[in-house]
């Protein structure tokens, strides 16, 4: 048998360094654990969220990067307040307590709570059809779940998140007293998850709850055996004045082309009923993890890589605005623009916006990953922080990793270091690295 030697690229050379060494060094990891472990409950305006602005840049300071910087973010202040309490009452002596999380920029029941008959709803539409006469007083209870046979959980989760972010909203038009939302999951426990709500300042602003999957089951089994079946609960959260919180950045210097800059980032802000590790501290790890690699691979980019960990993308999306504001202000040239903003999973792709010309040639980077079972590579990608770049024609692509069990923690209180896998955070990172070094590398 003849055996014939296979030539690499430089290219395929310095990505499998690059996957080397992120799976040999555990660095973004345990910098991942400090952030989930010492700075909970970080979300945006709070000290949390500004001791952890603290420890990223620390962390960008001890890597020796051309430049760090902490630009200052105009940020909501909401506070959740004291624990939720929330119980179903389907009779004199029948109550049963289930879990609830208020769903953020949401206003308080106040101290006495809030308790009323509930009435169950699937869409806005039946809220129309059932009118004032029916709702009136009652609480509104949206049921309908994240579709399950949609293999895009985030199609599911999109087409089922009008009712969180807008249901209150809605049921106040027609008098109601509060809203429960299902949770936006595909899975069946009892973890709450939350999310930012919105309301209209020509209607008046309802309290608004999260309940969990298995609690929204039982309301509705409940419903159905007793339609006079009351619901409790109690919030106490509220907004303060707006505070100033900041974005991080840092970046190494492009050798050849300096003024043109690839970003590549994620939220450090999280709903502080978790841990915020998948959503987002590992994106924010793994972008600044980018420049950690080039760093002790001794890569030294053609044009200047930044990474950015964002303030605020969980409740009014103001640190990617920030952001590309400076950036017009500054006439700054954007390259390429990433975000990792879906989890740590097993990395499977990118999804790539970007004109006809470059896309294809993005695209084609397929080939260096197939290696490592990685070849979802899709048109149409980006993310909230950075798609204000999209004015100044900026390309922009979003990490894909597997996606089926990502809304089990989303925006929950199951949402903790404990349930990120070390070799798969590890492979993200060396896929967002490797991906990174070709766009610049190859002049993509």
């Amino acid at each position: 048998m003849i055996v014939t030697a296979t030539t690499f690229s430089q290219e395929e050379k310095a990505v499998k360094a690059i996957f080397d060494w992120a799976l040999t060094d555990t660095t973004a990891y345990h910098n991942l654990r400090l952030l989930c472990k010492n700075h909970k409950g970080r979300i945006t305006g709070t000290p949390e969220a500004n001791k952890a602005v603290d420890f990223v840049a620390e962390l960008m300071q001890q890597m020796q990067l051309d430049r760090v910087e902490k630009q200052p973010v105009t940020v909501p202040r909401w506070v959740r307040g004291e624990a939720e309490k929330a119980f179903i009452i389907s009779g004199q002596n029948e109550k049963t307590e289930v879990p609830v999380s208020a769903l953020g920029m949401s206003i308080g029941t106040g101290e006495k709570g809030l308790i009323a008959q509930v009435i169950e709803v699937q869409n806005f539409k039946e809220i129309e059809t059932l009118g004032t006469k029916n709702i009136a007083g009652k609480i509104v209870f949206f049921n309908r779940p994240m579709n399950p046979t949609l293999i895009n959980t985030f199609a599911a989760y999109g087409g089922a998140g009008d009712q969180r972010s807008q249901g209150a909203a809605q049921a106040a038009r027609f008098g109601a007293v509060g809203v429960v939302v299902r949770s936006l999951t595909t899975a069946s426990d009892n973890f709450p998850h939350t999310g930012v709500m919105r309301y209209n300042d020509t209607i008046p602003k309802i309290p608004a709850v999260a309940i969990s999957t298995k609690g929204a089951d039982l309301l509705s089994t409940t419903l159905k055996n007793n339609p006079e079946t009351q619901f409790s609960f109690r919030t106490t959260c509220y907004q303060l004045p707006d505070s100033v919180s900041y974005n991080v950045i840092g970046e190494i210097k492009g050798s050849e082309f300096p003024d043109q800059i690839i970003t590549v980032g994620g939220h450090l802000d999280a709903w502080e009923t978790g841990e915020g590790a998948h959503d987002d501290g590992a994106g924010c790890m793994q972008s600044l993890d980018v420049l950690r690699i080039f760093r002790e691979l001794r890569i030294k980019p053609k044009r200047t890589i930044r990474a950015v960990a964002f303030m605020d993308e969980e409740v009014a999306q103001r640190g990617g605005k920030e952001y590309a504001r400076q950036a017009e202000l500054k006439k700054e040239t954007h390259y390429f623009a990433l975000e990792a903003d879906r989890g740590a999973y097993m990395p499977k792709g990118f999804g790539i916006s970007a004109p006809d010309e470059r896309l294809e040639k993005m695209l084609a980077l397929q080939k260096y990953f197939e290696p490592y079972g990685i070849d979802d590579f899709v048109k149409g990608g980006g993310g909230v922080d950075i798609g204000s770049l999209a004015k100044f024609g900026t390309p922009l692509s979003s990490f894909i990793p597997e996606m089926q069990r990502y809304f089990d923690v989303h925006h929950s209180g199951y949402d903790t270091f404990e349930q990120v896998h070390l070799r798969e955070f590890q492979l993200g990172s060396a896929a967002i690295a490797s991906f990174i070094y070709l766009i610049d590398k190859e002049d993509l």
